[in-house]
C-alpha cells in the first residue's frame, strides 16, 4: 500500500504540460479579477469626483420638500425616505447604512434631525466638508431653499469595504465562468499531446541501439521541428559511430605493421646468428617502436581534440609558445640540413586553447620537416591581429600535388609515392584543432614556388 502511495506521489510531484496549463489559467483569472478590482475603485472614485451622487440625491429631496409648506409633513418625508435608504443600504451591503439628515426651516429653527448632527457647525455643512461623528466618518452636504434648508450626511465608503465588496462580488462571477474555461483548456492539452505520446511510444518501441531514420509520421505542424531535430540527431550519432568505426579499423591496420615488424625482428634478433645480424635486426626493431610509439601518441591526441570536453583557455606568449616547439624539433631538422627560422614579434599574448595550438604548431613543422627535402628550408611565420592569431607554415620540399591536396587532411591518408614514413594523421589533427578554436586551415603555396605551405588563422578569446 505504502508503494503504491509512494509511486502515486510522485507521478503527482512530477510537473506536466496540463497541470502548468491549469496553473495558467488559474494565475490568468487571478490576475482579471485584481484588473477588475482596480477599475471598480477607479471608476467609482471617478462617479463620487464627478457626478456627486449625494448632492444629486439632496437637492431630489429638498426639491420634493420644497413643494410641501407643512413642517409635520416634510418632517414625515424626511424621516421616511431615511429610513427607507438605510433599509436599503443594510440588505444591499454595498453602501454602509446610517444615513442622516438635519431640516431647518426659512427662519433657521430646527424642524427634524439627529442630535450628533445639530452639533455641527454651520461652516461645515456650507463647506461640504468631511467631518467624524460617533467613530464614523460623514459627507455633508447642505442645501438652501425658500423655504427649507435640507442637510445631508452620509456614511464614508472606506476603501476596505469597497473593494471587500467588490471583490466578493466579482469572485462569484469568476468562479462561474472558471469550470468553462479551465475544463477546454484541461482537454485541449490532453488531446493536443496524444500525437506527442504516440510519437515517445514509437521511439520506445525501437531496439537498443538502432538509430535507423524514424518511420513513424508526423501529421502535425507542431511536432515536424521536434521530428527533424531527432533526425538531425540520429543522423549526426550515425556520422559519428561510422567515423569511430572506421577508425579503429584504420588504427588497427596501421599499428598491425609495426607490431608485425617488432614480432618478426624480435624473433631475429633473438635467433641472429651474428652480430652484424642483431644490430640489423634491432636497428629496424627500434625503428618499429618509434613508429608504433608515434602513432600511439597521434591517435591519443586525435581521441583527445575529437572528444566534447573543451579545455580552458589561458593567457599565452604565442611567440614564445612558437620558440619552445621549435627548439624541441631543431635536431630533427639540423639531421636533414634543414634551415629552420621564425618570423614572429618578441611577444604576442593571447587567450588559447594551448594544447590545441601546440598540436597545430608541433604537427605542421613535423610534417614540414619528415616531407621536405634535405637541405632545404622552413619558415614558420606568426602575425596577430584584431581578428585573431595567424600561423603560417611554409617549406620548398616536393609539395603536394593538387589532385591531392582535397584529401590531405583526412585520416590515416598519405600522398602515394612518398617514400617517407609517417601515421597520416598529422594533418587530420591539425584540421580538428583548428576547428577546436573556432578557426580554420588551408593550403597555400610554399617558398619560392616550391613545396607547400599551410595557413592556420584562429580567434582568440
Amino acid at each position: 500500500m505504502n508503494t503504491a502511495v509512494h509511486a502515486w506521489w510522485g507521478r503527482m510531484a512530477q510537473p506536466t504540460l496540463q497541470r502548468r496549463s491549469v496553473a495558467y489559467v488559474l494565475f490568468a483569472f487571478g490576475v482579471i479579477w485584481a484588473v477588475l478590482l482596480a477599475y471598480a475603485y477607479w471608476q467609482n472614485e471617478r462617479i463620487l469626483a464627478t457626478e456627486q451622487p449625494l448632492r444629486k440625491f439632496s437637492e431630489a429631496l429638498h426639491g420634493a420638500l420644497e413643494e410641501t409648506p407643512d413642517p409635520e409633513q416634510a418632517r414625515v418625508v424626511v424621516r421616511a425616505t431615511l429610513r427607507w435608504i438605510n433599509e436599503r443600504r443594510a440588505q444591499g451591503k454595498r453602501f454602509p447604512p446610517g444615513m442622516d439628515a438635519q431640516l431647518l426651516d426659512a427662519q433657521g429653527r430646527h424642524v427634524y434631525g439627529s442630535v450628533q448632527l445639530a452639533r455641527v457647525p454651520a461652516s461645515a455643512w456650507e463647506k461640504g466638508e468631511v467631518v467624524r461623528l460617533g467613530g464614523t466618518a460623514y459627507h455633508l452636504h447642505e442645501t438652501r431653499g425658500t423655504r427649507w434648508t435640507l442637510r445631508m450626511a452620509e456614511p464614508v465608503r472606506t476603501t476596505g469595504r469597497f473593494l471587500s465588496y467588490n471583490a466578493s462580488n466579482l469572485l462569484e462571477y469568476l468562479l462561474l465562468a472558471l469550470p468553462f474555461v479551465v475544463l477546454p483548456v484541461w482537454w485541449s492539452v490532453r488531446t493536443g499531446l496524444r500525437p506527442l505520446e504516440q510519437f515517445a511510444s514509437a521511439l520506445k518501441g525501437r531496439r537498443q541501439g538502432d538509430l535507423a531514420p524514424v518511420d513513424h509520421p508526423v501529421r502535425h505542424r507542431e511536432l515536424q521541428p521536434l521530428s527533424e531535430a531527432l533526425e538531425g540527431l540520429l543522423a549526426q550519432l550515425r556520422q559519428k559511430l561510422d567515423r569511430e568505426r572506421l577508425f579503429v579499423q584504420d588504427a588497427a591496420h596501421e599499428i598491425r605493421t609495426p607490431l608485425a615488424v617488432v614480432g618478426t625482428q624480435a624473433h631475429v634478433l633473438a635467433h641472429a646468428p651474428g652480430a652484424e645480424e642483431r644490430e640489423r635486426a634491432l636497428a629496424l626493431l627500434n625503428q618499429a617502436i618509434a613508429r608504433a610509439s608515434h602513432l600511439a601518441q597521434q591517435l591519443l591526441v586525435l581521441a583527445t581534440l575529437d572528444g566534447d570536453a573543451r579545455a580552458t583557455p589561458r593567457r599565452v606568449d604565442a611567440a614564445q609558445c612558437v620558440r619552445e616547439l621549435l627548439a624541441q624539433l631543431a635536431p630533427l631538422a639540423m639531421e636533414r640540413g634543414i634551415e629552420l627560422s621564425l618570423d614572429a614579434p618578441e611577444q604576442l599574448w593571447a587567450e588559447l586553447d594551448e594544447a590545441a595550438f601546440v598540436s597545430i604548431v608541433g604537427n605542421l613543422v613535423d610534417n614540414a620537416i619528415r616531407y621536405g627535402r634535405d637541405g632545404g628550408s622552413l619558415v614558420v611565420s606568426l602575425r596577430g591581429g584584431d581578428a585573431g592569431l595567424e600561423l603560417l607554415v611554409r617549406d620548398d620540399g616536393p609539395g603536394i600535388p593538387p589532385a591531392e591536396r582535397a584529401r590531405v587532411f583526412e585520416r590515416f591518408y598519405r600522398v602515394p609515392g612518398n617514400e617517407r614514413t609517417g601515421s597520416g594523421l598529422g594533418l587530420a589533427i591539425v584540421q580538428q584543432a583548428a576547428a577546436r578554436m573556432r578557426g580554420r586551415v588551408e593550403i597555400s603555396e610554399g617558398l619560392a614556388g616550391r613545396g607547400v605551405g599551410f595557413r592556420v588563422g584562429v580567434p582568440t578569446m
